[in-house]
C-alpha cells in the first residue's frame, strides 16, 4: 500500500508523486519551529487556489447561462470560502493527516479551519501537478457534487450556517443558536453532534467529526427543513 494509503483512498486518487503529498499537508510551522527554509505547503495552497477558483467558476458559469457576474461571483465565494473548504477538509478527514509543529500541535492546529481550508487548496494543488487538470477537475467535482448541485447563485449551501443566519434574521433579529449535545469516541476519531435553536425551537440536529462540522451539518438540515415548510 503507497503511503497514506487509506489517506489516498478516500480522495479517490494515488499519487505518482507521494512526495507532492507530502508537501501539501506540511504545515507553514513546520518551517518556522525549525527555523530553517524547510518546504511547507504555501506554494500549492496558492496554486491550488487558483486551480478551484477556475473549476468552479467554469462550472458555475455553465450551470447558470443567464446569471449576472455579481450573483456568480457571490456563489463562488460561498463555495470556495475558509468555512467552506474546512468543512470538505474535515469530510475527507484532512486533519490527521498534517505534519504540524509541536506547538501548533498543542493549539488544536488539526482542527483549525484556516490551516484545513489552506491544506485542502495546498491539496489540491498537488493533485494538479501530479495528475493533471482532468485528474484535478474530477477530484474536485467529486468533492463538491453536492454543493453545486445545490448551489442556487446566491441562494447556496456552501457556508451553511451563514446562510441560515441570514434567512432567520429576515424574519426577526434573533440569530441561531448553536449547542453540543454529545461528544464520544477516542481524541483521534471523535464524533460530535449538535444542534441548532432559534428562538427557542430546536430547528435540527447534525454531527461531524469535528464541532464545526457538526453544526454546518446541523445548519444544513435546518435549511432543507425551512425550505421544505416553504419558510426559506
Amino acid at each position: 500500500m503507497p503511503a497514506r494509503g487509506p489517506f489516498q483512498e478516500r480522495l479517490g486518487y494515488t499519487f505518482k508523486q507521494p512526495e507532492l503529498l507530502e508537501l501539501a499537508l506540511t504545515h507553514p510551522s513546520v518551517s518556522h519551529e525549525q527555523g530553517e527554509k524547510l518546504a511547507n505547503n504555501q506554494r500549492l495552497e496558492f496554486l491550488g487556489d487558483a486551480v478551484l477558483q477556475l473549476i468552479i467558476s467554469a462550472e458555475l458559469y455553465k450551470s447558470f447561462p443567464t446569471c449576472d457576474e455579481g450573483a456568480l461571483s457571490k456563489a463562488r465565494a460561498r463555495l470556495v470560502n475558509k468555512e467552506a473548504l474546512a468543512e470538505r477538509a474535515t469530510a475527507i478527514q484532512l486533519g490527521p493527516e498534517l505534519v504540524l509543529s509541536r506547538g501548533e500541535e498543542i493549539n488544536n492546529g488539526r482542527e483549525r479551519p484556516s490551516a484545513l481550508a489552506d491544506a485542502f487548496e495546498a491539496l489540491v494543488g498537488a493533485i494538479y501537478l501530479d495528475g493533471g487538470f482532468t485528474k484535478v477537475k474530477r477530484f474536485i467535482h467529486t468533492e463538491f457534487t453536492e454543493s453545486l448541485t445545490h448551489a442556487d447563485a446566491g441562494r447556496h449551501t456552501g457556508n451553511p450556517k451563514g446562510e441560515l443566519q441570514e434567512i432567520l434574521q429576515g424574519k426577526n433579529a434573533v440569530a441561531p443558536e448553536y449547542r453540543l449535545l454529545e461528544m464520544e469516541g477516542p481524541d483521534h476519531d471523535r464524533s460530535f453532534v449538535c444542534a441548532v435553536r432559534h428562538s427557542g425551537n430546536e430547528l435540527a440536529r447534525g454531527s461531524g467529526k469535528s464541532k464545526k462540522a457538526a453544526e454546518m451539518t446541523a445548519a444544513r438540515a435546518a435549511i432543507e427543513s425551512l425550505r421544505a415548510k416553504g419558510k426559506a
